[in-house]
């Protein structure tokens, strides 16, 4: 149901961004993405690190020892605390947006950061309602209410293109802002309906600083907030550094990642968030194997689906950016630059799925601080992989997404050893097999599409189909094919994975 939800968000992310590379330039488009850095950041802290890392699992223990009415309390405290700061935060990002603008891309010309400054400004009263909804979200995963939290992002992304289609052709680009401020709103009143409609325990009035359930709160939000905050200083000074690029080269980075963020969003964000709620609970009654096997399986499960993800973007990365983006204003020479950053980002889309769910298991021990050693140790090895692939090497933007990508693999690679260290071992020669098996079935996929596309468009060409209906199809059969074939490798080498998803579909 989550994977579901999140790829119908997903796909009305991709008919944003059509939108947007469609009716505005890359003049237009560059400051817009550039001014949703501060927005992103305030939400990524608060769903990242304040919900992830200290809220839900401490919330999620409170119901698991039957303590509702105190973990009200708690709950009711954080979120009125929270409700005051972020009014707070967003009211100075309005006033001092002209100071702000320079520190998200400091090499915009003139023209462009004028227009970033007002962007700024309209889109900031959108951080106060998107980490409302997040936090709402967070109260509602922790009744194991998994519906509406998915939702909420789909109001949001209809909310943008509505801004984008009915006030763009007036307003341009600040069109869209007004959508995104617009989304943001439905998508918290939607989260905070059905809070109280669910939980009856929120009092809007109480705010007790010193409850115990606080101060565990503060204790285990402050180094997953620095943790986060490392990842988001890394976008912050990749974006920066992509505006002395070429014109362009922040909007090619920022759909090429749109497309990794897809498999994992609909399959690694989904298992990561059904997850979460019951690995805290598991830890909070002492359940340890059964929380070692279950965040193990969590973990092959991610590497099952983004294996063969990555492997299909690398395979059909031209034709996918063609169908989505390539008409208006943007052109078949702008589809190349996307699909060349698209390659570097796939190449760590299995480790960025797996880091969707390993802090978690750290958060889910009350284990705030290793997640953070590991985010900064990872982080200054990108920064310093952004100057030494832009200072000695002509990969470009393709620099800094290849950099992304390898501060993935760091990540995962390190998080998984101390979290092993710490638990005792969760399976491991299970996950190396799931991966070895998966690359070698997700090798096999892509030589098969290869060989498949030149017959398959050679059919499509006879049919006499209209560009936008060849590329479509064009897009369909690879992905059917690629998905076909996969399955049946899987089979083929007998994978546990392959032999648990058809126990599901029966049982469906």
């Amino acid at each position: 149901m989550i994977s579901a939800m999140i790829l119908l968000s997903r796909l009305l992310g991709f008919v944003r961004e059509v939108i947007t590379t469609t009716f505005f330039t890359r003049a237009e488009t560059d400051p817009f993405y550039a001014a949703f850095i501060i927005p992103d950041f305030m939400y990524y802290l608060l769903v990242g690190g304040a919900l992830s890392a200290a809220f839900i699992p401490l919330f999620s223990e409170y119901l698991a020892k039957g303590e509702e009415e105190e973990g009200w309390k708690m709950a009711s405290t954080f979120i009125n605390l929270t409700i005051i700061l972020l009014a707070v935060f967003s009211l100075l990002g309005i006033i001092f947006a002209r100071q702000l603008a320079p520190l998200q891309a400091y090499s915009m010309k003139e023209g462009k950061l004028e227009l970033l400054v007002e962007l700024t400004r309209m889109m900031f009263p959108a951080v106060f309602f998107t980490a409302l909804a997040g936090l709402m979200g967070g109260v509602l995963n922790s009744y194991q209410r998994f519906f509406i939290p998915v939702l909420g992002p789909v109001l949001y992304n209809i909310g943008i293109i509505f801004g984008a289609w009915f006030l763009g052709p007036r307003f341009g680009i600040k069109g869209m802002a007004f959508g995104v401020v617009g989304g943001a709103l439905v998508n918290f009143l939607t989260q905070a309906t059905f809070v109280f409609k669910i939980a009856k325990g929120y009092n809007l009035s109480y705010l007790d600083l010193k409850h115990p359930g606080l101060k565990r709160i503060v204790v285990l939000m402050i180094p997953a907030l620095v943790g986060l905050s490392a990842t988001q200083l890394n976008i912050w000074i990749t974006t920066n550094m992509a505006s002395a690029l070429p014109e362009g080269s922040i909007t090619y980075l920022r759909l090429a990642q749109r497309l990794v963020l897809l498999p994992l969003g609909i399959f690694a964000m989904a298992v990561s968030t059904a997850f979460f709620p019951t690995l805290s609970q598991l830890t909070a009654v002492g359940k340890w194997e059964e929380f070692k096997e279950s965040l193990a399986l969590g973990i092959r499960a991610i590497l099952f689906i983004t294996i063969p993800s990555a492997i299909g973007f690398i395979t059909m990365r031209r034709e996918i950016i063609r169908l989505l983006f390539e008409r208006g204003e943007f052109t078949p020479a702008q589809t190349e630059l996307t699909a060349y950053a698209l390659f570097f980002y796939s190449l760590g889309l299995f480790a960025h799925g797996a880091i969707q769910i390993l802090p978690r298991g750290f958060y889910a021990l009350k284990d705030t601080i290793t997640p953070v050693k590991v985010t900064s140790v990872t982080v200054l090895l990108s920064i310093f992989l952004n100057f030494i692939f832009l200072k000695f090497t002509n990969l470009q933007h393709g620099g800094l997404a290849l950099s992304f990508s390898l501060m993935g693999v760091a990540n995962m690679l390190l998080s998984l050893f101390l979290l092993r260290r710490k638990v005792g071992g969760i399976q491991g020669r299970k996950i190396i097999k799931t991966s070895c098996q998966s690359l070698l079935a997700a090798l096999g996929m892509g030589l098969i599409i290869r060989s498949f596309m030149p017959v398959w468009n050679h059919f499509l060409i006879g049919l006499g189909l209209s560009r936008n209906l060849f590329n479509l199809f064009q897009v369909m059969g690879g992905v059917v094919a690629g998905g076909f074939s996969y399955l049946l490798l899987t089979a083929t080498l007998r994978m546990e994975e392959t032999k648990l998803l058809q126990k599901m579909l029966r049982r469906q």
